[in-house]
């Protein structure tokens, strides 16, 4: 799971396009909360984004199963098989896949 910024960590310092800023500013005072929050907020959803998109690629090329895409991803297998459909990506499960997710089902 990412953290949601309630657990505060390092800091991370970067440059952003004036367009970007201006968005965050306007979610701030729209969400009324600091621009600090927005931003933890906006980078949690986008590497949550960014961890399914990838499972599902390594997934989509055979690479892992859906199970383990799933677990890489923080997700259960019934939302990766969801995300899967949604970006029609077909069900690759072969008797040796349901072995593989039945040994990690194990550990």
């Amino acid at each position: 799971m990412v953290n949601t910024g309630d657990e505060l960590g390092a800091t991370v310092t970067t440059r952003v396009p004036d367009d970007i800023e201006r968005e965050i500013r306007r979610i701030s005072k729209f969400e009324r909360l600091e621009k600090s929050a927005v931003v933890r907020r906006l980078l949690s959803k986008a590497i949550e984004d960014w961890r399914i998109d990838h499972a599902l690629e390594e997934y989509k090329r055979g690479k892992v199963t859906l199970w383990m895409a799933a677990k890489s991803a923080g997700v259960s297998l019934r939302q990766m098989m969801a995300l899967a459909a949604q970006k029609e990506i077909p069900l690759q499960y072969t008797l040796s896949d349901l072995q593989d997710d039945f040994e990690e089902a194990m550990r």
